[in-house]
């Protein structure tokens, strides 16, 4: 069936939607360059050259996963111009290994990835997205495309290690909406978003937290919040380098008119960007708080489509 749409600066709950991909392009080799998915799976994958994964053509098919199942190692082409979905729902769920190559083209939808555990542990690990999408995908008024839409029943945990998101226009990971509903939280760890709109990193619920990654901004019109915490919180933030270059706020606490708190440790953040707190949030910073921050792609996170269904980061 396909995935619940999400709104983009609102929290109400979502409508069925549909769910598409990638947005914009470019992605890095090294920081200083950077820039610059309602049927079940049925395509027949095959084994490429050497390496150890499934190719799968976009068809506009759903992908289903659910509890305790892993889906790993899968090349999934969107140069057929064509739509795929990720649904993983249940508890105790993997996706790993996995990489999108080619500019998504499809122009609907909402999002590629739609997740929730409803009360154990799932992981999401070793994920490439970082090609983008054609323009019909890259609203820069934010209304676009989303990675990972959390759904708002979520109650468990998920864990991202080593993903890679790229050129959205409506948030990388989008994981705010558990914080009114289902409770549950995330841990984002060694991950890498640049260049997308609405935010980059969006959380809400005590317990969930953002370390050891980055967040790059240096291409105009997809400027989102690095980190956005929404209400209740308390939200933690460990090991980070927010390089937005002036753009939009490197973490952006409180939303909708109810508060959140932010603990930030260890942590750069570019000071042109600043902090907001609104709605009496407050984001507090230790003493080991700079702001020069010089992004980075966190090791074993990977760099290309292939590299990420092949395993090759890790």
């Amino acid at each position: 069936m396909a995935q619940n749409s999400r709104p983009s600066d609102t929290e109400n709950t979502p409508t069925t939607g549909r769910n598409s991909g990638l947005t914009r392009r470019n992605y890095v080799q090294s920081i200083a360059a950077v820039a610059t998915a309602a049927t079940t799976l049925g395509v027949a994958g095959t084994a490429t050259g050497q390496t150890d994964y499934e190719l799968i053509e976009a068809e506009n098919q759903t992908i289903t996963i659910g509890s305790g199942e892993t889906w790993e190692n899968k090349l999934i082409d969107m140069t057929t111009g064509q739509d795929i979905i990720v649904t993983a729902h249940g508890e105790d769920w993997t996706v790993r290994n996995v990489g999108f190559t080619g500019e998504n083209t499809s122009g609907s939808g909402s999002a590629t990835f739609g997740i929730s555990d409803s009360g154990g542990s799932s992981t999401i690990e070793n994920v490439y997205l970082g090609d983008g999408s054609d323009d019909r995908n890259g609203s820069s008024s934010g209304h676009g495309q989303t990675a990972f839409w959390v759904d708002p029943d979520h109650a468990g945990h998920i864990d991202f290690q080593n993903v890679n998101i790229q050129g959205f226009a409506d948030n990388a990971i989008y994981a705010s909406a558990p914080g009114n509903a289902g409770g549950g939280t995330v841990h984002i760890d060694r991950c890498f978003a640049a260049n997308c709109y609405v935010s980059h990193f969006r959380l809400a619920t005590a317990g969930s937290k953002v370390t050891n990654s980055s967040v790059y901004i240096n291409e105009e019109g997809y400027q989102g919040r690095g980190i956005w915490a929404w209400a209740p919180g308390t939200i933690e933030v460990d090991n980070c380098q927010l390089e937005m270059n002036g753009q939009n706020v490197a973490i952006d606490a409180g939303a909708n008119g109810n508060p959140t708190d932010v603990v930030v440790t260890d942590t750069d953040y570019d000071e042109q960007a600043g902090v907001g707190e609104n709605a009496g949030s407050t984001v507090q910073l230790g003493d080991d708080v700079g702001t020069d921050p010089s992004a980075f792609i966190p090791d074993g996170t990977p760099t290309s489509a292939e590299e990420a269904a092949a395993g090759d980061a890790n």
